[in-house]
């Protein structure tokens, strides 16, 4: 496994609030992580010792195997950094504004417009590119500083909230970017917005309190919750105590719940156990008892929930 990103009990301390306590993360080329928690739960505080802009308390940031804190410069010439806000000189055009990100970054002549140009066309800013970029959208604005993330080609990209302003088309296009640079590269997203985690990332950390929480696929923490598997079936009123006697009495099932009742149709959940894979035999129950439906599906569990059920637990209250 080739790790580009690698965090080795990392911690930050504010006076007495606890920020980040001792996070440990490895990120590995190929990998796009998302890096998830509660606001005030160390995500913001935990990049910025990864890329250099905050010094840690205790533990050392390793970026392609390179000290940050030893040798800083080095480090993060293998970043493509966006920050929460991403700020940028209003008076200068995106144009102007990414030629001297390019000069910054020690290019010149024709390969600094080549970065310059793919920059631009792979965040779509072509037709704003002369604009002054205090005149542009929250959106444009957002894209600007994700093209100077990207201008060198880093094997580490590190964003806060990169769709933040973005409307579902755009949100699309820079979900599609992640993806597509992601085959190269080590990218850590943090992001409030769930279905970005199911979109783009192949694995999600989630911090609360300065601690990692969980740490898995989008799948992994889904199974967490009891209504993973679970089938959720809409049947006629007059059949519902048949379909959840027959249910019931399924191996793998744990329980039958009632749920809502609607146009003479009563909606009923099949809870499995352990998280089983029940489908097939409520089908198989189903046909066997000559027992139609007017819906059926398996439920996967919601994100949302996951994150609310690890996030709201009682902690340590020195913890940020």
């Amino acid at each position: 496994m080739d790790v580009l990103v690698d965090a080795d009990r990392l911690r930050k301390t504010f006076g007495h609030i606890i920020a980040v306590d001792e996070i440990s993360l490895k990120v590995a080329r190929g990998e796009v992580l998302g890096f998830l928690g509660p606001n005030g739960a160390g995500k913001s505080t935990t990049m910025k010792m990864l890329t250099g802009f905050l010094e840690p308390d205790g533990g050392v940031a390793r970026i392609c195997g390179i000290p940050v804190a030893e040798r800083p410069k080095e480090a993060k010439s293998k970043i493509g950094y966006l920050p929460e806000g991403a700020p940028a000189y209003g008076d200068m055009t995106p144009g102007s504004f990414l030629s001297f990100i390019a000069e910054i970054r020690g290019f010149d002549g024709s390969v600094k417009s080549d970065r310059i140009a793919e920059a631009v066309t792979r965040t779509g800013l072509e037709r704003v590119v002369d604009q002054p970029i205090e005149t542009l959208s929250k959106g444009f604005k957002r894209r600007v500083g994700l093209a100077q993330a990207i201008l060198h080609d880093p094997p580490v990209l590190i964003m806060d909230e990169p769709t933040d302003g973005l409307d579902p088309n755009q949100k699309h296009h820079v979900r599609s970017l992640i993806s597509e640079m992601a085959k190269e590269k080590a990218i850590i997203v943090s992001t409030h917005i769930l279905e970005e985690v199911e979109a783009v990332c192949t694995r999600a950390v989630v911090i609360d309190r300065g601690r990692i929480v969980a740490d898995g696929t989008a799948e992994d923490l889904q199974r967490q919750m009891p209504y993973h598997n679970a089938v959720a079936l809409m049947v006629d009123r007059e059949r519902a105590e048949a379909v959840t006697n027959a249910l019931s009495a399924l191996a793998n099932v744990q329980s039958v719940e009632r749920l809502a009742k609607e146009n003479g149709h009563i909606q009923l959940r099949a809870l499995p156990k352990n998280g089983a894979a029940i489908a097939s035999d409520v089908a198989e129950v189903l046909a066997e008892r000559s027992l139609p439906v007017a819906e059926l599906y398996v439920e996967r569990g919601r994100l949302d929930d996951v994150f609310r059920k690890i996030t709201t637990g009682e902690g340590d209250r020195h913890h940020a």
